[in-house]
């Protein structure tokens, strides 16, 4: 294709200092690059080159690309693509010739930079087209850098642990694989160890002279020392030994830094009440085949609860509410974040509109997110905004806690773990299944009135679910 180029300018004209590359500028200041029909031609040539994606046996130099977006540029007024075509030309002409890179992909409007956690792959390993290779590591997720192209991984151009931005090179992947040494496995390179084992237990015998005894002398004049006496007041530290240090994740200082951020900042109070399980649990119960067979998935007790959190903002709209400097915004929708512990930190994603969903469109989106943050597939978008949080500890068996808001939220809902306690029912001492729930919120904003109303809201909808069907 470039010899076509090549034969081409030179029957138009063009300068042989243009050909080779040797003089860009000049060549594009003289009368013969002036002429429209040569900058149009060459402009064909250059787009088919990049529809093309030429797959060529070495790179050609980078005096040939010079030559094609200089006499592009040169007419710059006439398309819209030409006016972007430093960007077209970057994007595809990286990818042509047997050497192609992978780069670090755009992580979201949010995130600026991220740490190259750790490589999937090795020099030497083969890979396919959109095959992960390698895991960069943000504040809020983690995401993987794909391969390109299909091919041999040539060699990485960045570390583990390095700080990497979108477009940041990783590795460079070789189409055809020539002159990558493919990477053994570990029973190929283990096979030739036995040999040499043995010629060590030969070489054994041969050191028969036993090694000289020490000197006695040296026992009289170092005497041994008495253990060191501690007072009684010095404690026993352990040794430096048993103890490991580990850098922290990039999550997991996200996470320190965002509630640390929010004891310094708001006025944190938390109000608590006890809600009784037997009617919900008695509802789980005798629909939860049902709903299993019609809706595709479990009955659980979140989507009571994200229910009854969401009567409980419509009543209370000041706790879905935020102080944004000297202004309080009411947000008249509402997002219900659901906060999800994984192995790498505390992710917490976010349905939207929870108020316009049903009770299995709730239970759909809580599995699939929380599926999502378990695998570390979560997106950014799916973490972004929401306007009140819900935390179960209840999971791993938390009687009482006091949660901490999650910033810019001004509040958020405890669930825990429900425990048979003696209850007073008509007079009557009866074993209920009861759970504690907790209401932590920012007084600068919140009142200790709009608090308690909003806990007992939720406090009444999840002893009766009728109340949602009556609006009452």
């Amino acid at each position: 294709m470039f010899a076509v180029i090549r034969r081409k300018l030179t029957s138009r004209g063009a300068s042989s200092a243009l050909l080779i590359g040797k003089s860009v500028r000049p060549a594009l200041s003289t009368p013969r690059l002036s002429n429209t029909a040569l900058r149009e031609e060459v402009y064909e040539l250059f787009l088919l080159c990049l529809c093309h994606r030429l797959t060529l046996s070495s790179r050609p130099t980078s005096s040939y690309y010079m030559v094609l977006f200089g006499v592009a540029v040169a007419d710059s007024n006439k398309s819209f693509l030409l006016k972007n075509s430093s960007f077209i030309l970057y994007t595809c002409l990286c990818n042509i010739g047997d050497l192609v890179e992978a780069v670090v992909p755009f992580m979201g409007e949010s995130i600026s930079d991220g740490t190259l956690a750790t490589f999937l792959k090795q020099p030497g390993d083969k890979v396919d087209v959109d095959e992960p290779i390698a895991q960069v590591e943000t504040d809020k997720v983690t995401i993987d850098v794909a391969s390109p192209e299909a091919g041999v991984i040539q060699k990485f151009v960045a570390k583990e642990g390095d700080t990497v931005e979108p477009g940041t090179k990783i590795a460079v992947i070789s189409k055809s694989g020539e002159g990558v040494a493919v990477s053994k496995k570990p029973s190929d390179e283990a096979s030739p160890k036995p040999p040499a084992t043995e010629t060590k237990t030969e070489k054994k015998p041969e050191s028969t002279t036993p090694p000289p005894p020490a000197p006695e002398k040296s026992m009289e004049k170092t005497p041994s020392l008495p253990p060191p006496r501690t007072s009684a007041s010095e404690p026993q530290l352990p040794p430096k030994e048993r103890e490991r240090r580990v850098p922290m994740t990039r999550l997991r200082k996200r996470v320190a830094s965002r509630l640390k951020d929010s004891q310094n900042t708001f006025a944190l109070l938390t109000t608590f009440n006890e809600v009784d399980m037997t009617n919900l649990m008695k509802l789980r119960s005798d629909y939860k085949d049902a709903f299993l067979e019609k809706h595709g998935v479990k009955l659980g007790f979140m989507s009571g609860f994200v229910k009854a959190a969401v009567s409980g903002l419509q009543n209370q709209p000041v706790i879905n509410a935020v102080i944004d400097g000297d202004d309080i915004i009411y947000r008249d929708y509402i997002d219900i974040s659901i906060a999800v512990g994984t192995p790498k930190g505390l992710v917490v994603p976010v349905i939207r509109d929870a108020d316009k969903m049903n009770f299995a469109e709730i239970e759909k989106e809580i599995n699939n997110l929380a599926k999502k943050a378990t695998a570390g597939s979560i997106s950014i978008d799916e973490m972004a905004g929401g306007t009140f949080t819900i935390s179960n500890g209840g999971v791993y068996g938390s009687l009482l806690s006091t949660p901490i808001i999650n910033p810019p939220q001004s509040a958020i809902l405890g669930m825990h773990s429900i425990v048979n306690r003696p209850m007073v029912v008509g007079g009557n001492i009866i074993a209920r299944p009861m759970m504690y729930i907790a209401l932590t919120y920012d007084h600068r904003l919140i009142d200790g009135r709009e608090a308690v109303y909003f806990l007992r809201r939720i406090k009444d909808v999840v002893e009766d679910p009728r109340r949602l069907l009556l609006d009452i």
